[in-house]
């Protein structure tokens, strides 16, 4: 099951992104600018940078999320968002024990392919454990006979072993990760993975992280999410056609209705 949390974030984000932003129009220094700054002041202004589309100032402010629950499948397309920084549960060094997998809610909708899925999944494990035993069994052999003591040579042959029997995982297989974006970047996350044209796994990570820094950085991202929040859908004749409950949808999320 999806679960994001906001493990870290900027100290008062919206008044570092004022602060910043004044810097370049005033003769004095950062102090002093932020001595002058009160809450009103800082959403006004913060407001009012989102509102011009002015976004270098937000590049000062980062969010760190742990996230579980998720793909493979979805880690590639995650990680194609590269100003951000990722750390991920390694397969290579993790062994993989009766793996938790993703089931797509359309495959879950179908008796059939439910249990054609599960039937996969299940023998995945098994084709992996048996890669992991065989592996395994010649490589400890091989660090004996190189002179390891049978702990070492257990330890060694073992991670020697997973390091290729991975290849037969699934992108079901289900990962952990923890990630970094600046809020400019994270705007540009939510633009492109908050369209209901993303895929579902994706889109709905989007909106959690969303939810996530609306409730500690509300006014920064005042416009984020899909392109059809404040215009037209770029999407032409590909359009979903949902504009109008796309909006509410959003609204909700921010906590705005």
């Amino acid at each position: 099951m999806l679960k994001v949390d906001l493990i870290s974030y900027t100290p008062e984000p919206e008044k570092l992104i004022a602060c910043a932003a004044k810097l370049c129009y005033s003769e004095v220094g950062a102090e002093k600018i932020k001595e002058d700054l009160t809450d009103e002041k800082v959403s006004s202004f913060v407001n009012m940078l989102a509102e011009l589309g002015h976004e270098s100032p937000i590049e000062h402010i980062t969010f760190t999320f742990a996230i579980e629950g998720v793909s493979r499948a979805l880690l590639a397309q995650l990680t194609r968002h590269r100003i951000a920084s990722y750390s991920v549960q390694s397969q290579r060094y993790v062994k993989t024990k009766h793996f938790e997998f993703v089931l797509p809610p359309e495959i879950d909708l179908i008796d059939e392919a439910r249990e054609e899925f599960l039937r996969a999944m299940d023998e995945d494990i098994k084709h992996y454990e048996t890669l992991v035993s065989i592996l395994k069994k010649k490589h400890k052999e091989a660090f004996l006979n190189s002179g390891k003591n049978e702990k070492i040579a257990e330890k060694m042959a073992e991670k020697k072993a997973i390091e290729d029997a991975r290849y037969v995982l699934p992108n079901a297989c289900e990962t952990k990760l923890i990630c970094t974006f600046n809020a400019r970047s994270l705007l540009n996350f939510f633009f492109h993975r908050c369209c209901n044209r993303a895929q579902w796994e994706i889109r709905n990570l989007a909106k959690e992280m969303l939810r996530e820094v609306c409730k500690v950085a509300p006014n920064v991202l005042k416009k984020a999410g899909p392109a059809c929040l404040n215009g037209a859908c770029p999407e032409g004749k590909m359009s979903c056609g949902e504009q109008l409950k796309v909006r509410e949808d959003f609204s909700k999320i921010k906590g705005e209705l």
